[in-house]
């Protein structure tokens, strides 16, 4: 009998769970979204732009990092308008309001999508690219591709493919595509649902915080990022094969956490793209994490690495490089 009342008990706390699931992915995608859908040729991609459109400082283009879209760089786009300059974020194919794309979602297809948008998007460059984690891959791999469309770049706690080779990189990797693939197990169950408040580790305003919290909990998000987690080696591989950057292009490098021996030896590497660079800058958030420092909290040390780039195009301050 108390095993009978047992199973019942669990039946229908999988069934609430279920149900629960349901009700905040449906309630929540009825919700408009932030941002426009750009058609890219058969498929479209969410872009959010925000900022006046008639400054003549370039476009900061954010490119965000596994598991994530748009949302993770709400905060930083609000402090950029604040401060007069533009700014686009977007899903990738399968993340937020994107349509899906073809497997693998590797580099090359990554940065096929980006080009693409960016093209459609009438947005008018030369960019800032903006990359955070293992987005560092992508922004490398479209910068060397794409040179003529690229200003500078701002890469934050960014993913280099050298970081493969550095001890524990493969066990790390390893273990970021073992979560991925649980979190795509879990996301096609529809246990997800329910945990929608524990998506916002970043610290967003309201509206990304709520387009956060629905990626979190997203069924097709959780295949999608899996699907580029377990590309991870060949996005690095295909970034590497495109070169190193120009020294020319100004890079700020932003890392976020307490000195530690394995984050040292791994910021030494993150911070080879400013060493290299004409006019390289780096800096350590110690008191943000790697998702906080995208935040509200710790968002303002982002974006005056972005003014530094801006300040190294722009010596007096104002108008485009000629």
């Amino acid at each position: 009998m108390l095993l009978r009342l047992l199973v019942l008990v669990v039946l229908v706390l999988a069934a609430a769970w279920a149900t629960a699931a349901v009700a905040v992915e449906v309630a929540n995608r009825s919700q408009k979204f932030r941002g426009e859908l750009v058609d890219i040729g058969g498929r479209k991609l969410r872009l959010v732009c925000e900022g006046p459109k008639a400054s003549t400082a370039p476009v900061v283009w954010m490119e965000a990092g596994a598991f994530s879209g748009a949302a993770d760089f709400a905060a930083i786009q609000q402090k950029l308008t604040a401060k007069g300059m533009r700014s686009c974020a977007y899903d990738r194919a399968g993340m937020g309001w994107s349509d899906a794309g073809p497997e693998p979602r590797d580099g090359d297809a990554i940065v096929a999508d980006l080009e693409r948008l960016v093209t459609a998007s009438g947005e008018r460059g030369p960019f800032i690219l903006m990359g955070h984690s293992m987005a560092g891959l992508y922004a490398r791999q479209f910068a060397l591709r794409n040179p003529d469309k690229v200003a500078g770049l701002v890469l934050l706690d960014a993913v280099t493919p050298e970081m493969i080779a550095q001890p524990g990189a493969e066990t790390f990797i390893d273990r970021m595509t073992g979560l991925a693939r649980l979190g795509a197990a879990a996301g096609g169950l529809g246990l997800k649902g329910p945990l929608y408040f524990m998506g916002d580790r970043i610290g967003l305003p309201p509206a990304g915080r709520r387009e956060k919290r629905l990626g979190f909990v997203s069924r097709r998000q959780s295949r999608t990022a899996y699907a580029e987690v377990k590309s991870w080696r060949a996005a690095a591989a295909q970034a590497q094969a495109a070169g190193e950057l120009d020294p020319a292009w100004p890079v700020a490098v932003i890392t976020a956490g307490p000195p530690s021996p394995q984050m040292n030896a791994w910021n030494t590497v993150r911070q080879a793209p400013a060493r290299m660079s004409r006019a390289g800058s780096i800096d350590n958030v110690d008191a943000a994490s790697h998702t906080t420092m995208l935040g509200l909290a710790h968002g303002d040390r982002v974006v005056a690495g972005g003014e530094r780039v801006l300040a190294a195009l722009h010596p007096l301050g104002r108008g485009n490089p000629q």
